[in-house]
């Protein structure tokens, strides 16, 4: 390759001798140049003076990964989880950049408590951040300009009761939200009705094992089938989260000119019954981890270009809370540190192929919810990059997770492909295990 553009002189970074993953997904080896927080130039730069030097050989050298659904807690529960803590371990698992949801305390509802947040992460977020606006029954007016407030990654939407109060279950408040606005809208899309129906099957199950029977398929597939509709009525694009069934996939499928979706790591590697014979409670989620047959047509979606996008829904509760008797136990897990690790296995293990997993983790968050200037390592995008050893070989441990919670499902796994250097818009974050930058916590920008 030759140096493009052909006018630069001087780099403050170059990250050399790497397989440089380009748009459109072919591998070159090749040279990587950064001056301030931009990527300057790409091509054959040994002879442009750099003031440092990134040998980047035998590793690949890829698009910051972006996490698109994490809980970081604060505040109001910043016990569990802060924003320092929690993007400290996202760079620790290769993540340069996350999407926060709103389910804090106070939740997330108007533009007062987006700036709130934005000022908790400047100069404590390891990474880049953006934040979503909850919906509610009180701020359904406003939704269309909360939406557009700088940082803010657009409006999320509980159909279902999960960790937090905010609910939106009635059809004629759902169908106000998505008529105020022009984003796409995430949903959690569970039946909250059902939910209500079927709870005494979690009282009466003694176990987690009881979890996905409460919260079963039809409880999923009944509101993805009512959000469908209402997207249909109100034309306004949504994107469902954390799909966890066959059923809601193949429904899916037929109506991707409604919706993008979204699927989780922890749903592609875990399945029931054995998670719940092993963890316990430290598998219990919403939507819940469910059998072989259907992790089975999550892959099969994956491949097939149904899901959109995959991020890690990082839930973190204290052990203390974990370890209350089912049905008090809170539902959620740790995911923002080994989301990354955890798929580049699946990618040595042939499941899918090291592209399409650089598309579901950096390049969906720009199509879906019109990131800008990242997810491609393209020349004067912002210097997010992550270099990955396909063939470091790692075990995790409770012990090395950076969360307050202290704990991952994950614990005594061996995955082969690991993140060995996180930078953030020009800054080596991380670096063999270990932080080494500044945090900054510098907000996304959105078109």
């Amino acid at each position: 390759m030759t140096i493009w553009p052909n006018d630069v002189t001087h780099l403050d970074t170059v990250i050399t001798g790497g397989q440089v993953m380009l748009p459109g997904g072919d591998l070159v080896t090749t040279d990587v140049g950064i001056v301030g927080h931009q990527i300057a130039a790409i091509g054959d730069l040994k002879n442009v003076p750099a003031k440092h030097t990134i040998d980047a050989t035998g590793l690949h050298v890829l698009p910051g990964f972006i996490d698109s659904q994490v809980h970081l807690r604060e505040p109001g529960l910043d016990h569990k989880e802060d924003l320092h803590t929690g993007t400290k371990g996202a760079v620790l698992g290769g993540v340069t950049t996350v999407f926060e949801m709103p389910n804090t305390k106070p939740a997330t509802l108007t533009g007062q408590d987006l700036e709130d947040k934005f000022t908790r992460a400047k100069n404590r977020a390891f990474t880049n951040v953006a934040f979503f606006i909850g919906a509610a029954a009180e701020n359904v007016e406003s939704l269309g300009h909360l939406e557009n407030h700088p940082g803010c990654s657009g409006v999320k939407l509980f159909m279902g009761s999960s960790t937090g109060g905010l609910l939106v279950d009635r059809d004629d408040t759902i169908e106000a939200v998505l008529r105020n606005g022009r984003r796409r809208v995430a949903i959690h899309a569970e039946d909250e009705p059902r939910l209500i129906e079927r709870k005494h099957i979690a009282e009466a199950a003694g176990s987690a094992h009881g979890h996905p029977e409460w919260r079963d398929v039809e409880t999923a597939l009944r509101a993805t089938q009512r959000i469908l509709a209402l997207a249909d009525k109100t034309k306004r694009p949504v994107h469902v989260l954390h799909i966890t069934t066959a059923d809601e996939m193949a429904l899916l499928a037929k109506n991707k000119h409604l919706a993008t979706v979204e699927v989780l790591p922890q749903h592609l590697t875990l399945a029931s019954p054995e998670c719940y014979d092993r963890l316990g409670s430290y598998a219990q989620m919403n939507p819940p981890i469910r059998e072989q047959r259907h992790q089975g047509a999550l892959w099969q979606a994956v491949n097939a270009g149904v899901v959109d996008a995959m991020g890690s829904d990082h839930a973190p509760h204290t052990k203390e809370e974990k370890a209350k008797p089912y049905p008090q136990s809170p539902s959620g897990l740790t995911g923002v540190q080994t989301m990354v690790p955890l798929m580049l296995n699946h990618v040595n293990a042939g499941r899918l192929s090291l592209q399409r997993l650089v598309d579901l983790l950096c390049a969906a968050p720009q199509r879906v919810h019109g990131l800008k200037n990242k997810g491609r390592l393209v020349v004067g995008y912002d210097a997010d990059i992550t270099l990955v050893d396909m063939k470091a070989t790692h075990t995790f441990t409770h012990a090395e997770m950076a969360t307050k919670s202290g704990w991952t499902p994950f614990d005594g796994m061996t995955v082969t492909g690991f993140p060995v250097a996180t930078m953030v818009r020009g800054q080596l974050m991380m670096r063999d295990g270990e932080v080494i930058g500044t945090p900054e916590g510098e907000r996304c920008q959105f078109w």
